[in-house]
């Protein structure tokens, strides 16, 4: 089984920078796709982003286009996020997760079908 961890999160005014880190213990081809998913108090898990392993395809949700970009470094068996322009809105805690198999385009970011999720890391957008 297959241990994830997340790092990077903190305490960021509106406009700033952050870039997540998302540490598998390992890689394999078993591995479809890493996403990024994010969790605010009283809310539902959404989607944010994620990277396909093998062919590094990345897709993102409409709140984050263009702010936030999704990258890998198989060579270190890591998944990163790199976030900026960050709002308010933005603030939750980050999970990233693994999902093992293709999926249409409408449910690449469905969180039902991740697993293997990490602690999460608190992302706080706040003046």
């Amino acid at each position: 089984q297959v241990q994830l961890v997340e790092s990077g999160g903190g305490l960021v005014q509106p406009g700033g920078s952050l870039r997540l880190s998302c540490a598998a213990s390992r890689f394999t081809l078993d591995y479809y796709a890493i996403g990024w998913f994010r969790q605010a108090p009283g809310k539902e898990r959404e989607g944010v982003s994620c990277i396909n392993i093998r062919s590094g395809s990345t897709y993102y949700a409409d709140s984050v286009k263009g702010r936030f970009t999704i990258s890998r470094d198989n060579a270190k068996n890591t998944v990163y996020l790199q976030m900026n322009s960050l709002e308010p809105e933005d603030t939750a805690v980050y999970y990233c997760g693994i999902r093992t198999g293709p999926v249409t385009a409408a449910r690449r970011l469905d969180p039902r079908l991740f697993d293997s999720w990490g602690q999460g890391t608190q992302v706080t957008v706040s003046s």
